[in-house]
């Protein structure tokens, strides 16, 4: 037998080899909707805990600002809350300021941990302060509100300086002196950089967060210019992050950096063109150490990858690179060995990797192996699983859709939802 320990929780148990028998009695105790044993409220387990905190903070972002069902649960996986007090006087303090519900639904759906903190002694003080520093209300609604994670700046100084800085872009872009635009000063690169990439079409939503930030290219002068037009030479869009994440990396690292990592990726097997077009793909890979990547590398060819299957995957999924080397083998030896999908499948999806071992690989895995213990998939045989992108590649729905409620009888569907369930944390 072979088991998995996964944050404290076994999975199920499958044989290595052929049988994949899943006992129904591991999941009469899980904490499903469909389990029939009886507990006390006072037996609450920690993952129905989660499950109630984050039903809540849902139901409170639809009722309280009115947002979508969809949209609050994927806040809801950011920051979650069991009681409406404290979110309570966050709203309350906004609306107090002058922002509307609908800049207040923007402000709390680009930075939802702001219904964390403290309004008195948190917030209150920064928006009093930048207040008193602009033309009235109207103008801290808009610019608080394009630009939310200005409220995580520290009070004071460092808060009122990019307040400035912001409100010439949003408010005063069209009176900016040249002079200032002109000048070689900190502030004054990042006026007319600023400039330049409004110029390009790249929207407030990408290039304002450029403000709140330190050391970053929208700070230089003659060094980004060099590398807006390397980015723009290559293709990348001015209206997407990606744009951004590529300028700032090109920034970041001197011409011979650049050229020791394409030195580097070419002693693994890949091609200089390769190189440029995994970076046009994934911009961050170009930022690991040569540590990272050699060890990435030896790790695949451990697991029993070959040179020319390492660069194929990193060309497809370059994410791959910043996986642990844990995180790699965990997951090869639980799809190739406990749930018998070929190496060769991981080679060919290696998106699979980018995927969570307990919120979407486990769950999955665990659902078709009680199918395959049971013959109810291809035709009855149960060596191999269905291909990799049919079980990973598509949504929940589509996924419970596919392999769970289309089953014709309704206890196996309930059973199959608690195996979904117990680990999915849902």
């Amino acid at each position: 037998m072979y088991s998995l320990i996964l944050h404290g929780r076994s999975l199920i148990q499958f044989p290595k080899r052929r049988s994949f028998s899943v006992p129904v009695t591991l999941f009469q105790n899980a904490s499903t909707p469909f389990s029939t044993s009886s507990s006390s409220v006072a037996d609450v387990s920690p993952r129905d805990s989660r499950k109630g905190k984050k039903n809540f903070t849902v139901s409170y972002l639809v009722g309280s600002l009115g947002l979508s069902t969809k949209l609050a649960e994927s806040i809801s996986r950011r920051v979650s809350f069991d009681d409406k007090t404290n979110p309570d006087s966050v709203l309350s303090l906004f609306r107090s300021h002058g922002f509307t519900d609908s800049q207040i639904s923007t402000i709390i759906t680009d930075n939802p941990r702001l219904l964390l903190l403290d309004a008195e002694k948190s917030l209150a003080p920064k928006l009093n302060s930048l207040q008193s520093r602009g033309r009235g209300a109207d103008e801290l609604t808009e610019i608080v509100s394009k630009v939310p994670r200005i409220l995580d700046k520290r009070e004071g100084r460092s808060i009122n300086l990019y307040y400035d800085v912001v409100k010439e872009i949003i408010v005063e872009a069209d009176k900016i002196p040249k002079e200032s635009c002109s000048s070689s000063s900190r502030r004054g690169n990042k006026m007319r950089n600023v400039l330049v990439l409004r110029d390009l079409g790249m929207p407030q939503k990408l290039f304002l967060p450029l403000l709140i930030t330190l050391a970053e290219p929208i700070c230089g002068k003659e060094r980004f210019e060099v590398s807006l037009k390397k980015v723009i030479d290559m293709g990348f869009d001015p209206t997407t992050s990606k744009f951004v994440t590529a300028l700032r990396m090109l920034y970041q690292m001197s011409d011979k950096t650049v050229e020791e990592k394409v030195n580097l990726y070419k002693t693994l097997g890949f091609a200089v063109g390769d190189v440029w077009e995994m970076f046009k793909k994934y911009p961050f890979s170009l930022a690991y150490s040569e540590k990272k990547i050699t060890r990435t590398f030896e790790t695949f060819l451990g697991l029993g990858v070959t040179r020319e299957e390492f660069a194929g995957m990193i060309m497809s999924s370059p994410q791959c690179i910043g996986f642990s080397a844990e995180a790699l083998r965990r997951k090869t030896e639980f799809l190739v060995e406990k749930m018998n999908w070929p190496l060769k499948a991981l080679v060919s999806r290696p998106q699979v990797y980018n995927y969570s071992m307990e919120k979407m690989i486990v769950p999955r895995s665990n659902v078709i192996g009680a199918l395959m213990s049971r013959g109810l998939l291809r035709d009855g045989v149960s060596e191999q699983p269905p291909p990799l992108p049919s079980v990973f590649a598509c949504t929940e729905q589509a996924f419970l859709n596919r392999y769970v409620l289309k089953v014709d009888d309704e206890e196996l569907v309930a059973e199959l939802m608690a195996i979904f369930n117990a680990d999915s944390g849902s």
